[in-house]
């Protein structure tokens, strides 16, 4: 099968809530950004010299509302299935992300106040479901969906056989995205050591470029250094929480 190329498709600024291209024998799209931006990813897959009906599939990797926000629209425009992972059903049936959102650090605090992110928007059914490892060499790409649990329950990313890694918020730019190339925690994480375990994971399969959806690929060997910090930190937090609650 033809190498699998990764085209970024900004849905908000210019690196601040990314979508995906993926070109292999068939196009992907990954993620849907927010509630409206179907309209310009489809526009966008187009300016690519892709016809926006050729999408074979588009994976949505978590329950959030800037990565689902327009499935449902996106869908009736491309007329391609979207594929979820079970464990986050409920926010793709109902259009609304899980509550509460679990802040990881004073960003997610401030924007954990937008009302934006608590509104409800247009509920879509997958029609692919992912409950494991799953291989997309059926819809033209060269490439994996591989669940990495921790930001929500169902997060998936798309590794390529190239070893492009599509992360969706498994990580990201620091200050959501604003500062490039500098691995840091998305603004919300419903479990940070099950993402960080997930992270590391996908680590030890020697990617070569992680693409996130905030901000700009990441170089492999600068998150590494990331996750051995963020492991000890995380550690030195819940010896904290445990010496607190023995007192």
């Amino acid at each position: 099968m033809s190498r699998t190329k990764v085209v970024p498709l900004p849905v908000m600024g210019r690196h601040n809530i990314n979508a995906y291209l993926l070109l292999g024998r068939r196009p992907v799209i990954v993620d849907a950004g927010t509630p409206g931006s179907g309209r310009r990813i489809y526009e966008q897959v187009a300016a690519h010299g892709v016809d926006p009906t050729d999408v074979s599939l588009i994976v949505i990797t978590h329950g959030h509302i800037d990565h689902f926000g327009s499935a449902a629209e996106l869908h009736r425009l491309t007329g391609a299935p979207v594929a979820g992972h079970v464990a986050d059903l409920d926010p793709y049936r109902t259009g609304r992300a899980r509550e509460p959102y679990l802040p990881t650090g004073l960003m997610g605090r401030l924007m954990a106040r937008n009302k934006k992110l608590h509104m409800q928007v247009e509920p879509f059914e997958p029609g692919v479901l992912v409950a494991g490892e799953t291989d997309l060499e059926d819809f033209g790409i060269a490439a994996r969906i591989m669940p990495t649990p921790g930001h929500t329950a169902g997060s998936v990313s798309v590794l390529t056989d190239q070893g492009d890694l599509v992360a969706g918020d498994l990580i990201a730019n620091s200050f959501f995205g604003l500062v490039r190339g500098r691995p840091a925690n998305p603004p919300f994480h419903d479990d940070p050591l099950r993402n960080l375990a997930s992270l590391r994971e996908m680590l030890a399969l020697n990617p070569t470029a992680l693409h996130v959806g905030h901000g700009t690929p990441l170089e492999p060997d600068r998150v590494r250094r990331w996750a051995d910090r963020e492991l000890q930190r995380l550690s030195r937090l819940g010896t904290s929480r445990a010496r607190r609650g023995s007192d």
